[in-house]
């Protein structure tokens, strides 16, 4: 099964919203209403990336409180990762 490109245009709206990216959010939502996506479908995109974004910060912040002042030994090593060091 191949998705159409409106599928595929709202389904970058919520990664966009998932990975906190305000220019990747600005054109997915142009590039889904560009595909014939309607306001609610856009709305709605938007809603799950904000779940998904919200359940991977609560795993983190879960995650964070086992540390208990420590530091795993791969976090310390730059590399490269999701580049935000």
């Amino acid at each position: 099964m191949k998705l159409d490109d409106r599928t595929r245009a709202l389904i970058a709206v919520g990664a966009a919203i998932s990975a906190n990216c305000q220019p990747c959010l600005q054109s997915t939502t142009a590039m889904a209403r560009e595909t014939g996506a309607d306001p609610q479908e856009i709305a709605e995109a938007i809603e799950t990336g904000r779940m998904v974004r919200k359940g991977a910060a609560s795993k983190m912040d879960k995650f964070i409180a086992t540390l208990n002042g420590s530091v795993p030994a791969t976090a310390s090593e730059n590399t490269g990762g999701c580049g935000c060091t």
